[in-house]
C-alpha cells in the first residue's frame, strides 16, 4: 500500500506530501489544476516513462520519494532478494531528476537501476486508464489473468512440472546422442586399439625388465670369452691341478719333515676349498651368459612394441594397461548406448505425454473459465451501459510452454453483429475504461498486493454509469487500496478519503497543491463538481445525497 508521496520541485509543484490511506483514495480539481502532474511525479519515481522535462523552472533538481507498506509475503521482497536490496516492513522508493535531465534512484537508501526499479514498482502499482496499453490491454499477460481468474493453480503446477521432466529428459537425450555420436566417430580406432593392446597385454614394470634383460644379453657375448678362460685357468688344467700336484708332493714329504710342512698343508687345504667355490661362481656365471640369440630378438622385439605402442597413444610404457582400460569403457559404453538411447526415447514419449494430458487438462479448465468470466463480464458491463457489447475470451492454439500452449485473448464487439477485436481496437476512449473498470472487478480475487490507480477511468460518462462506476471502484478498495482521479462526483462521492488538487499564483509563479478534505469540505467538492463555479443550495444538498449513499 501507498503510505506517502513526497514531492519536490517537479513541473509546478513546489513542495507536496502527501498520507494516503487504505480504501478509495480520489483525487478531484478543475481541468488544469495539476491532477495528471501528480500521477507525472507517481509515474517518476517508480521508473515509468514519461515527460522528459519533470524538473520545476529555476530549481537544481526535482525529487520524489514513495512509501510503501511492505507485508512478509509481498512478491516485492523476491526482487529485492535478488537485487541484494534489504527488506523491512516499509519500503522507500527515492529518484531525483537534475536539472540537465540525469536521473538516480535509490531503493531503501541504495543506488537502484532503472531496470530493479521498474521491476519493484511493476508489484507494488497498477495504472489503469483510456492509455493501459501495459495493463489489462496487453494480450501477452490475458492467459495468466485467465488463469488468476480461474484459481486452478494445482493444474498450473502440474504443467509446470511435466514441462520441467519433459525439458530434463529431452536433455538427457539430447546428451546421449551427442556422447554416442561422438564414441561412434572414433569407434573403429577404439577397436583396432583395444585389439592391438589385448593382443600385446603389456605388464606394468614389463618394460624395465625387458631392457635390462636386452642389455645382459648384450653385453654377455663380450665377456663369455674371458670368464670362460678364467675357468679354465682355475679347473683341473689349470690352478686347480697344479695345487693338487703341489699338495700330492708335500704330503709324501711331510712324513720325513718332522712337521715342518703341516702348517702349509693346511693352508693349501684352505685354498683348495676357496679355488673350488671360486671356480663354482664362475662356473654359474658362465652358465648365465650362455643365451639363444632368437631370445635376444624376441626380448627385443616386445620391447620395441611396448616402446611403440606407447609413443603412439601418448602414455608411459607402464601405464598401457590403464589405458586399455580406458578404452574398453568407452566400448562399453559405445555398446550399451544403443541401449541407452532406447530407454531414454521411451522416457522422452513418456514424458511427451504426460506433458500433453496436463496440458489438455489445463486447456479445457481455461476453456470452462473463459466461459464463466465472459459471463461475469456480461453482468458487469450492463450497469455501465455497455449492455450491447459481447466480451469473448478466446483461446487458440499456440506454443508450448510451462504453462500449456494455450494463447488467450480478450476481445470485444461493442455492437451485436459487429467483428470482435482487442479491446484497444474496438472500444472507443469511454467505452474502454468501463470494460477496463469491469475486467478488473472480474479479476479482483481476495487481497491485492499492489495499489490500483485509475485514470479518469470514468470520462464520458454520468448520471446511473457514473454511479456504477463509483460503486465498483468502492468494491475494488475494499480488498485493495485504490486511488482515482475522477471529474465525476458519483464516484467522488463513494471515496473513503478525498483529496482536492487545486492551482495558485504568487509572484508571476504558477504552483499546485492537494488538500485532505474534510467532510464537509467534501461536500462543497462535490457540488462545485455537480454545479460548476458557482455552488448553489441545491447542488450541496444534491452532494450531501450522493454521499450519504
Amino acid at each position: 500500500m501507498l503510505r506517502t508521496l513526497d514531492i519536490r520541485d517537479m513541473l509546478i509543484i513546489e513542495r507536496l506530501e502527501l498520507d494516503f490511506r487504505s480504501g478509495l483514495n480520489v483525487l478531484t480539481g478543475e481541468t488544469g489544476a495539476g491532477k495528471s502532474i501528480l500521477l507525472d511525479a507517481l509515474g517518476f519515481v517508480l521508473g515509468w516513462r514519461g515527460r522528459a522535462e519533470l524538473v520545476r523552472k529555476g530549481a537544481d533538481q526535482g525529487e520524489v520519494t514513495a512509501v510503501f507498506d511492505l507485508p512478509q509475503e509481498h512478491p516485492a521482497r523476491q526482487v529485492l532478494r535478488e537485487a541484494g536490496i534489504p527488506a523491512g516492513d516499509e519500503l522507500i522508493l527515492r529518484r531525483v531528476n537534475a536539472a540537465d535531465g540525469r536521473k538516480t534512484a535509490w531503493i531503501n537508501d541504495r543506488r537502484a537501476s532503472g531496470e530493479v526499479l521498474r521491476a519493484v514498482s511493476a508489484t507494488l502499482v497498477e495504472l489503469h486508464g483510456q492509455q493501459d496499453d501495459g495493463g489489462l490491454l496487453n494480450a501477452r499477460g490475458h492467459r495468466a489473468l485467465l488463469d488468476a481468474f480461474a484459481g486452478h493453480d494445482d493444474l498450473l503446477a502440474a504443467a509446470r512440472a511435466a514441462w520441467a521432466a519433459r525439458g530434463a529428459t529431452a536433455r538427457r537425450l539430447a546428451a546421449a546422442q551427442a556422447a554416442l555420436a561422438a564414441i561412434k566417430g572414433e569407434e573403429e580406432f577404439l577397436r583396432h586399439a583395444v585389439s592391438e593392446l589385448d593382443t600385446l597385454d603389456p605388464q606394468p614394470g614389463e618394460e624395465a625388465t625387458l631392457d635390462a634383460q636386452r642389455r645382459l644379453m648384450q653385453g654377455a657375448e663380450k665377456i663369455r670369452q674371458d670368464v670362460a678362460r678364467a675357468l679354465q685357468a682355475l679347473g683341473p688344467e689349470g690352478a686347480e691341478g697344479a695345487m693338487r700336484d703341489a699338495d700330492r708332493w708335500l704330503q709324501g714329504a711331510a712324513d720325513r719333515a718332522e712337521g715342518r710342512l703341516d702348517a702349509p698343508l693346511g693352508a693349501l687345504d684352505r685354498a683348495l676349498i676357496e679355488l673350488g667355490e671360486a671356480a663354482q661362481g664362475v662356473e654359474t656365471a658362465l652358465d648365465a651368459l650362455s643365451f639363444d640369440p632368437r631370445a635376444l630378438e624376441a626380448c627385443e622385439e616386445r620391447l620395441f612394441a611396448i616402446r611403440a605402442l606407447a609413443r603412439k597413444h601418448g602414455v608411459l610404457p607402464d601405464d598401457l594397461g590403464g589405458f586399455a582400460e580406458e578404452l574398453r569403457a568407452r566400448l562399453a559404453a559405445l555398446d550399451a548406448g544403443e541401449g541407452d538411447i532406447a530407454r531414454l526415447e521411451a522416457d522422452m514419449a513418456a514424458a511427451e505425454k504426460a506433458y500433453a494430458q496436463a496440458a489438455a487438462r489445463l486447456s479445457e479448465a481455461r476453456q470452462a473459465s473463459a466461459g464463466r468470466l465472459d459471463a461475469a463480464m456480461a453482468a458487469e458491463l450492463a450497469p455501465l451501459k455497455l449492455e450491447r457489447a459481447v466480451f469473448e475470451t478466446q483461446i487458440a492454439p499456440g506454443e508450448a510452454g510451462p504453462e500449456g500452449g494455450d494463447a488467450v485473448a480478450f476481445t470485444v464487439a461493442t455492437n451485436p453483429g459487429a467483428p470482435a477485436g482487442p479491446l484497444n481496437k474496438i472500444a472507443s476512449g469511454g467505452e474502454l475504461s468501463r470494460f477496463l473498470l469491469a475486467l478488473k472487478v472480474v479479476l479482483a480475487r481476495g487481497a491485492d498486493a499492489v495499489t490500483l490507480i485509475f485514470d479518469e477511468i470514468d470520462r464520458g460518462v454520468g448520471g446511473a454509469t457514473a454511479d456504477a462506476v463509483g460503486r465498483r471502484l468502492a468494491r475494488l478498495s475494499e480488498t485493495a487500496q485504490v486511488l482515482v482521479v475522477t471529474h465525476s462526483p458519483q464516484v467522488a462521492a463513494r471515496g473513503n478519503h478525498h483529496f482536492r488538487v487545486q492551482k495558485s499564483v504568487s509572484d508571476g509563479m504558477t504552483t499546485s497543491e492537494v488538500v485532505a478534505l474534510a467532510v464537509d469540505q467534501r461536500r462543497d467538492e462535490i457540488a462545485r463538481m455537480i454545479a460548476g463555479a458557482e455552488v448553489t443550495d441545491a447542488a450541496r444538498a444534491a452532494a450531501e445525497a450522493l454521499l450519504a449513499g
